[in-house]
């Protein structure tokens, strides 16, 4: 079983190492100190676990886990928060809150060991599904592009469109693909921010400067860069809910 260790304390990966020594069959392929080298290392050496810290600079390990295309087992070992201890408890994932002991540490390596590669993807993406859900992970949006990664801010988005399985995010600075449906993104984003005008679009109320009559019964949202949004019906009035029209 190949394993990948990602935490940003050396003290924390090294207590692991050293618990891990009771598990011979589970051989340590590498080790990273944050998000950015965990997603290349996970790319590289295709892990069957990883240890991982939430808390980390640059992207948290939610974040990191999100960009991973087939994430494998995961083993949390963090001093988290009770938002992501539900989630875990949900969806029979196993977390070592720390400080953890060497007999607690060894019964999640065993769990582990006991389940198969199948259930092991499944609870995994059940996971991610879940914690991108909670409070603290809905102030920005991680995505990859051309090999590197970008943190979007909520208030840089302009709109978000449907593009076939992904959601197209547009800023200034350009549109940025991420594997998510519009649906998540109804839910996930704050309302007061962000109204879904059309089965296809997401608007950031804060870019609009007019709402124009279009045929019938439809509408056409105005954003400050120029581009003319399609509102329908449902989404005029979740607009004006909004707008406080």
């Amino acid at each position: 079983m190949k394993a990948i260790i990602i935490d940003d304390e050396p003290l924390a990966r090294s207590i692991i190492k050293e618990y891990l020594q009771a598990f011979p069959q589970v051989h340590i392929i590498a080790e990273c100190g944050d998000g950015f080298e965990g997603i290349k290392s996970i790319m590289q050496h295709k892990p069957d676990v990883i240890f991982l810290d939430i808390q980390m600079p640059k992207i948290n390990g939610f974040e990191m886990l999100e960009l991973v295309e087939e994430p494998p087992a995961v083993i949390f070992a963090t001093a988290f928060d009770e938002y992501a201890i539900k989630a875990f408890e949900t969806h029979a994932i196993d977390y070592l809150l720390k400080p953890f002991s060497q007999e607690r540490f060894g019964k999640a390596v065993e769990k582990f060991l006991a389940q198969s590669t199948n259930q092991q993807k499944h609870v995994t993406q059940s996971l991610v599904q879940s914690v991108t859900l909670m409070p603290s992970q809905s102030e920005r949006i991680v995505v990859k592009t051309g090999g590197k990664i970008k943190i979007i801010m909520l208030p840089q988005i302009l709109y978000l469109e449907a593009a076939d399985d992904y959601v197209k995010i547009y800023t200034a600075e350009g549109a940025f693909l991420k594997n998510k449906t519009m649906g998540f993104y109804e839910q996930s984003l704050p309302a007061s921010s962000f109204v879904r005008t059309h089965r296809s679009y997401i608007v950031n109320v804060q870019e609009i400067t007019r709402i124009d009559p279009y045929e019938k019964e439809a509408h056409l949202a105005i954003l400050k860069s120029g581009v003319k949004l399609p509102v329908s019906k449902a989404g005029y009035a979740k607009l004006k809910t909004a707008l406080g029209l």
